[in-house]
């Protein structure tokens, strides 16, 4: 059922709120083929940066180094499979650097 006018109106949008969830990236999906090998893991990283940035609704996306570190383990050729992704929608304490009052964290 579609919300109406007056839901439109009481309701506050979702994206403000500070929010944390975890995804199983397919990155074996994900991954361009026709891609070079030495490409991979570089591709397979700013792939789950647009996943993060589609999911949490914000430009403003930093991944921490173990999400780095699990993409990485196998070399820059042979990225892993799947990889469980924590995603936090936090609040940027830095306000005046960027015009994005939130900001998107991925651990692994």
């Amino acid at each position: 059922m579609a919300p109406t006018k007056k839901d439109a109106e009481k309701g506050r949008s979702a994206i403000n709120k500070v929010v944390t969830r975890e995804y199983t990236v397919n990155i074996h999906n994900i991954h361009p083929h026709g891609v070079g090998f030495k490409k991979h893991a570089p591709q397979a990283l700013k792939e789950i940066q647009k996943l993060a940035m589609k999911e949490m609704g914000t430009p403003d996306v930093c991944t921490d180094t173990r999400v780095n570190r699990a993409v990485w383990a196998k070399g820059i050729r042979n990225v892993p499979y799947r990889n469980c992704v924590r995603l936090s929608r936090k609040h940027n304490e830095d306000k005046d650097t960027n015009p994005c009052p939130l900001h998107c964290q991925g651990d692994s």
